[in-house]
């Protein structure tokens, strides 16, 4: 994959990584030419990557992503000209939702509940078997996180865990978990970056390149 070798290039350190970023990609791909989506939690910081990263897979990252002739036409048909230019603004998409956005939602759950259900609950209600859960933790030990990856392997859905060095308990419990070689929370953050960059921009190749 283009956009894995030359991130790695780019970014040697991250070599250790390499298989399992490949593997993590391989099931990102097959989840969405399946018609699947892709979930995502963290806290802190990877809750800013889960939104980032639905940022860069919803609409385009790198490459125009112009919708199929036979959807512009059905819009054309609809709506004359005005449907025609909405279908030129749209772009194609690869559905990911972040579990970290749904403020009503996380705080009903931590009130009538308990708060380490927050991503476990939207797990059981929005995952479907062939659905990704992308479960980032820099420690890989977050409760809130390691009960969503409960949950999803329950309903069914492959499971990709982004920790750091140690990876903690997603290690066990994730299909795949990219431990990026580093210890130090803001470390482990900085490299996390790039290897979801890389997967991004390999799957919008994958979907949307020439």
């Amino acid at each position: 994959m283009r956009a894995i070798d030359a991130f790695l290039t780019k970014y040697p350190d991250l070599a250790p990584c390499e298989e399992d970023i490949q593997n993590a990609y391989g099931i990102l791909e097959q989840c969405f030419r399946s018609g699947g989506k892709l979930l995502i939690c963290g806290n802190g910081g990877s809750a800013s990557d889960s939104e980032h990263i639905v940022g860069e897979l919803m609409k385009g990252f790198m490459l125009p992503r112009k919708l199929p002739e036979p959807i512009i036409t059905r819009f054309r048909e609809a709506y004359g000209g005005e449907g025609e230019a909405l279908a030129s603004k749209l772009q194609g998409a690869l559905p990911a939702i972040s579990l970290v956005s749904h403020a009503a939602l996380v705080t009903a759950i931590a009130n009538d509940t308990d708060a380490a259900l927050a991503y476990a609950q939207q797990v059981y209600g929005y995952g479907r078997p062939g659905d990704v859960l992308l479960a980032i933790s820099t420690s890989g030990n977050s409760k809130n996180v390691v009960n969503a990856v409960k949950v999803a392997g329950v309903q069914g859905l492959k499971t990709i865990g982004l920790t750091g060095a140690r990876g903690g308990q997603l290690t066990k419990l994730c299909d795949v978990c990219i431990r990026v070689p580093y210890h130090q929370t803001f470390e482990i953050q900085e490299r996390h970056l790039p290897v979801y960059h890389a997967l991004c921009i390999g799957l919008e190749e994958a979907f949307f390149g020439s």
